[in-house]
């Protein structure tokens, strides 16, 4: 009697083989996805850092009065070189804790009334803890009109990362516009933005102003790479997953 040959019975597919097959492909989608993302995200820095790169360039321009505060955002007036004139109020000034190229120290910020009548926070420059006092350095004080070229700048409201402000103690970690205004009595419109203003010419005397710092961190082609590369590692196993173990386990069984 002729012996049958069977042929290697090949292994079944279970519920464990589709979930993880499932799994793989909803990773493929996310990572290519977020990829994806990341290279819109690059497109927009790029774009973002030519156009702050503009304005560095241009010549200064009026600040914005009253009636433009509404049509002020991040996108189109940040880092926008403004001409301010107008007279401070030295008496309202607040300090405000910065760690610059210079040290540690603060940001003196002074109210500014400007011909038209608004005021506008100016960030007159960075002082070292030794002139902190208004009478270590008040030959730096104009008095009268005077002129401002600088940036500008738009609120940090709250404080910094680790420590909130405190305007019922007058301890400040960051430049919060409308908290500032209101703990000086400010009286009046106040702009929505503060300006930082140029390095003056004599740079022997304090503040010192220029000191921003422009810098935006870009990564999001090595983001997108990576995610990239991961989507190519999921689906890798994804093919292994559905041709090649199979077989190799159909040609185990087989030879067993």
């Amino acid at each position: 009697m002729a012996e049958t040959i069977r042929e290697p019975q090949r292994p079944r597919r279970g519920g464990a083989f589709w979930a993880l097959l499932l799994g793989a492909a909803l990773s493929f989608v996310a990572f290519l996805a977020l990829g994806l993302w990341q290279v819109q995200r690059l497109g927009w820095k790029e774009d973002l850092i030519a156009r702050v790169d503009q304005r560095l360039a241009a010549a200064p321009v009026r600040a914005p009065d009253a009636a433009h505060w509404t049509s002020i955002n991040k996108a189109d007036d940040e880092y926008r070189k403004v001409l301010l004139i107008g007279t401070f109020d030295h008496s309202r000034e607040t300090l405000v804790g910065a760690s610059t190229e210079l040290g540690t120290g603060y940001w003196v910020l002074t109210p500014l009334r400007t011909t038209q009548g608004d005021w506008v926070l100016v960030n007159r420059g960075f002082v070292t803890p030794e002139f902190k006092t208004r009478a270590s350095r008040t030959a730096s004080e104009t008095q009268g009109e005077d002129r401002v070229v600088g940036l500008l700048r738009l609120p940090e409201p709250g404080g910094d990362l680790l420590r909130k402000n405190a305007p019922e103690q007058d301890r400040w970690y960051s430049r919060d516009v409308e908290a500032i205004a209101k703990a000086r009595s400010v009286e009046g419109p106040v702009a929505p933005y503060f300006v930082d203003a140029a390095a003056a010419d004599d740079q022997t005397r304090w503040p010192r102003g220029g000191l921003t710092v422009v810098r935006f961190n870009n990564h999001h082609l090595q983001y997108a790479l990576t995610w990239f590369a991961m989507a190519a590692m999921v689906a890798g196993i994804a093919f292994y997953l559905w041709r090649i173990e199979p077989r190799r386990r159909a040609a185990a069984s087989g030879t067993a």
